[in-house]
């Protein structure tokens, strides 16, 4: 019988008994970039991986000098190392981008309603210079950071929750350690996300309105928002 329960204790040692499980993306795991109200980019942005927007139109992708494919299911783009999708663009993309979006809207509810937290108001919000291990954070506000630690193994998942704004500074570092992952750190923000002047972000952002990457800023993850994403000479590669 305890021969049986090595893998449960070992997980529990690992991890505590706050682990938490990864959240399921579906189809906008596919995408570096999804929206519900457009893209927008000045200056030489950078995105490796796809990037699409539903309900609204192409025209709400500014900035990117759409090229439309031959088969008119996709667009390109000399700044997109990927594919660019519509929900105006021919089907069967409408019904791609429908699906994306929804499973984008399940994700969010999935990590905003993940409960028993292992931290409760962390830091008031202000979590600089801090070490999180695995597990769920929940905070009633605002989340701010510069330098910030995640420690834990490649199996490790963090889930952050904040009813407020998500503010990373400018020339923010995330550092990940013992083998964390960025494809396993998900922050469900319940305001808007705005990544200031270089900052170099890490994970995937569910945001329930706008994502702001401000000159120079980066992320190594997913931008998911259900409003819109501006970006100013910005980088995203999708993890």
């Amino acid at each position: 019988m305890l021969s049986s329960l090595g893998p449960l204790l070992l997980a529990f040692n690992l991890f505590g008994a706050s682990a938490v499980d990864l959240v399921n993306l579906g189809t906008a795991d596919d995408f570096a970039v999804l929206t519900k109200s457009g893209v927008t980019t000045t200056g030489v942005t950078s995105v490796t991986g796809d990037m699409g927007t539903s309900p609204i139109a192409a025209t709400a992708l500014t900035g990117f000098d759409l090229t439309m494919h031959s088969s008119t299911t996709y667009s390109t783009s000399d700044l997109v190392t990927g594919q660019i999708f519509a929900a105006s663009y021919t089907s069967p993309t409408p019904s791609k981008m429908t699906t994306a979006i929804s499973d984008m809207q399940t994700a969010y509810t999935d990590a905003a309603g993940r409960v028993n937290p292992k931290e409760l108001d962390l830091g008031a919000g202000t979590i600089e210079g801090m070490t999180l291990e695995p597990g769920l954070y929940k905070w009633g506000s605002s989340v701010g950071f510069t330098t910030l630690t995640f420690q834990g193994n490649a199996n490790a998942v963090w889930i952050l929750q904040m009813t407020g704004d998500l503010n990373v500074g400018a020339g923010a570092n995330i550092i990940l350690t013992n083998g964390a992952k960025e494809e396993n750190i998900f922050w469900q923000v319940a305001g808007s996300t705005t990544l200031r002047t270089t900052a170099a972000m890490k994970g995937t952002i569910l945001c329930a309105q706008k994502i702001v990457f401000m000159t120079g800023s980066s992320l190594n993850g997913k931008a998911l928002a259900q409003t819109q994403v501006t970006l100013d000479a910005a980088t995203i590669v999708k993890v």
